[in-house]
Formats: C-alpha cells, structure tokens, sequence
C-alpha cells in the first residue's frame, strides 16, 4: 500500500480482533476517523485505545435497531461515512455428522443478516450523497460448498451473491461496493480448526491487502492467489468431478477411514 487513503469517515464491523481490528489500525494511521464495531466491549475499547482516531462503538448487527442507531451516531459524531467495512461473522466447523440448524440459523443471522441490517441503513445514506464505499467481508468458502463449513459456507455464498446483485445498481447512484473474499487468515477465528489450513496469512498482511484493493475500488479483493486459484477452478468443475475432489483433497479423514 503506497497511495493516499480516500476516506475521512470509515466505519468497521466486527472490528475488536483478527482482520476488522488491523484494517481498523491501518486506516486510523493513515489519517482517518474510524468507528468501530463489535459486540465485545472490553476488547473493543482495546483497540480503541491504541490511536485517538478509533472511537468504540458497541453493536451486536444482529439487532437491526441498534445497527440503524450505531450508523446514525457514527455520522452526527465524524460526519457521512465514506467508507464502511461489515466485517463482523462467526464460524464454527459443522459437517454431516453433528449438523445442528441452531448453528446454522447463527451463522446466517450474523454473517448475512447482519450486513443486511447495516446496509438497509447506509444504502439510502450513500445513494442520497450519491457516493460511499461499502465493503462485505465474505469468504473463498462461498465459492462452493466445503466439508466442514455446513453453516459457514452458506453464508458467505449468500454474501457474495448479495455484492453481485447490489453492485451494479449501487454503481449507477455513485455508490461502490466491494466483496471481500479472504482465504485463511491467522486469526482467534481460525485457531479452533483442527485440519490443515493451506496459505495460512497473518492478520495484518491480509489487512494490507483489503486496503489496497479498497483504495483501487476493486469490486472482489480475494486472496491468497493460489487458494483462490484453487477453489475458483472448484466452482466450475461438474459435480462428479467436484465431489471426488472433496472426498480426495478437502476432507479430513478421520479413525477408521480406509
């Protein structure tokens, strides 16, 4: 990242740890005000504390009421936001075995639902300025279903969709929006897995890089190359082949499996 930041008035969801956290760092030391958002308060004035230019603002997204007061609050105390990051999520490994649609059921109220209670409030905001940056934070697990992400993978694939289904129209009211697809990032999230996690990056690398593609106004920043590579060639293969692949190369064997 070598460029001046566009943005003044940045809000970030799920801001207290892993990715939200150092995208929230980076930007604030780039000279912008930056509210952030996460359900965990104590954790959150933790970040907060760390440059003047962070101001905690506590939310669960999954209360569109509270989401709708957070955005209103966010611009009265630093002004139109002009760029906001709905970051927050959950995961938790889920596969045939021990499917629960409780976890299911969270995984889509927080990892979809939540950005779409944010974006109900900033679409009409931004469209009204006729400009903004919104940026949803979904996955390379959306690409195609993946073992274990039974819950997790859903979700993001339902992200996705929804980026490609807003951009276009956004773009016409002068509004851009960006999808943010990261593969495996070293975070508090990732480190319940218990399987191999290939092209494992650490937090604040993958935050440089969201920056950089949000400055250029990418609409997807993906990566690591090679897992994207890896996994969009997945999405296009026929099912037979696909599912051998997963039964091959993606699923963790476990005790007694030939």
């Amino acid at each position: 990242m070598d460029r001046l930041l566009p943005w003044s008035s940045v809000w970030i969801t799920g801001a207290s740890s892993g990715i939200g956290r150092e995208v929230a760092l980076l930007v604030a030391a780039a000279g912008a005000r930056v509210a952030i958002s996460a359900r965990s308060g104590d954790r959150l004035a933790d970040v907060a504390g760390r440059s003047e230019r962070l101001t905690a603002v506590p939310l669960d997204v999954t209360d569109r009421a509270a989401t709708a007061a957070a955005v209103d609050a966010i611009e009265r105390a630093q002004g139109p936001l002009d760029l906001a990051i709905l970051n927050a999520g959950v995961w938790q490994p889920m596969g045939a075995r021990g499917f629960d649609a409780e976890t299911s059921a969270r995984s889509m109220e927080v990892n979809y639902l939540g950005l779409a209670n944010a974006l109900e409030t900033l679409i009409p905001r931004m469209t009204g300025r006729g400009r903004g940056h919104i940026a949803l934070v979904a996955s390379v697990a959306g690409y195609r279903g993946l073992p274990q992400a039974a819950a997790y993978a859903p979700s993001k694939a339902a992200v996705i969709s929804l980026a490609e289904t807003l951009a276009p129209d956004l773009a016409r009211q002068g509004v851009t929006l960006s999808v943010i697809n990261p593969g495996f990032v070293d975070t508090p999230m990732t480190a319940v897995n218990r399987f191999p996690m290939p092209f494992l990056m650490p937090a604040e690398e993958a935050a440089r890089r969201i920056v950089d593609g949000l400055a250029r106004k990418k609409f997807e920043i993906a990566f690591p190359w090679q897992l994207v590579a890896m996994l969009k060639l997945a999405r296009v293969l026929p099912y037979p082949a696909y599912f051998w692949f997963a039964r091959s190369f993606l699923m963790p064997r476990r005790k007694g499996d030939g």
